[in-house]
């Protein structure tokens, strides 16, 4: 029996990506070059310290371990002044009325997210009641597909993996679930996310019952 449910953050309740991709393009451009939003992709789900090295790889560019802390700081920094300003109007639609389903029917509600800026976006959101669990980028040492995010949401609820649901939109949130042994619902496309035990395109008019007779549980 379903207990709980895990929730990503960057995608899935807030499309906070626009904001790293703005982060992370400043940095670029100011080492001198300057990378897509397709590249963009590559970074969901990543730490920060691991998506500046995939970054600096498309630049070519080398830096010291110093230096490398000097910008992902100062990527930090230009990245909170965007989200400071982030609104209720941002939580992605369909999101509220699925989460208030879930606390109607007894379903206890966590966060598991590699950003280390997850609360102040769900405060900044108006969400941070509803998470009775966050855990962030600063309480994991290991990345997706890594599943210690998870488990660790877990262990702070008392559950067991098999008892929660874990929604994700990035290939590797969802190969982190299933190696954590969760079971995994993928929002976005199937081709991106099948490996998922049921994959939906949004929360919009979802219900949950129809989430648990899809998914046999």
């Amino acid at each position: 029996m379903i207990k709980a449910c895990i929730f990503d953050l960057d995608g899935v309740i807030v499309d906070t990506a626009k904001y790293h991709f703005q982060a992370w393009r400043r940095l670029a451009n100011e080492l001198g070059f300057d990378f897509s939003e397709a590249d963009n992709e590559q970074l969901k789900g990543v730490s920060r310290m691991e998506s500046l090295e995939i970054i600096l790889k498309w630049g070519g560019v080398a830096l010291s371990e110093e230096q490398k802390i000097e910008w992902a700081d100062r990527k930090n920094e230009w990245y909170k002044a965007l989200i400071s300003n982030m609104t209720p109007d941002e939580i992605l639609p369909g999101v509220p009325e699925f989460l208030a389903q879930l606390q109607s029917n007894g379903i206890r509600i966590a966060l598991g997210s590699a950003s280390k800026n997850a609360l102040p976006v769900i405060e900044s959101i108006g969400l941070g009641p509803v998470f009775e669990v966050v855990i962030d980028g600063t309480q994991t040492t290991l990345s997706k597909p890594d599943p210690q995010v998870f488990r660790l949401g877990a262990q702070r609820l008392g559950l067991k993996p098999y008892e929660c649901i874990v929604f994700e939109d990035a290939e590797s949130g969802i190969e982190a679930a299933l190696n954590g042994r969760f079971y995994a619902v993928g929002i976005g496309r199937p081709e991106v996310l099948g490996k998922a035990h049921l994959v939906i395109p949004g929360f919009v008019g979802l219900q949950w019952e129809e989430v648990v007779k899809a998914m046999g549980v």
